[in-house]
């Protein structure tokens, strides 16, 4: 009998120990979450601004046709 009840000890402390694991594996996905958002918007904000240069000449574009000042 003792056998049994230290098998269920056992049982319930992996359990435990389980869903603490589950607790940080979700905060963790959920900042990774906030973190992958703040990117996307930054990908998209600067997506718009190169989109923005290109579109008015003022981009990388305009400094193409320059000659090197050792020329």
């Amino acid at each position: 009998m003792h056998d049994s009840e230290d098998r269920l000890v056992d049982i319930e402390l992996k359990l435990t120990a389980q869903e603490d694991l589950l607790q940080a594996l979700n905060e963790q996905v959920a900042v990774q979450q906030k973190e992958i958002a703040a990117l996307r918007a930054l990908c998209t904000a600067l997506a718009r601004r190169v989109g923005d240069m290109a579109r008015d000449g003022g981009g990388a574009d305009a400094y193409a046709e320059e000659r090197p000042p050792h020329y």
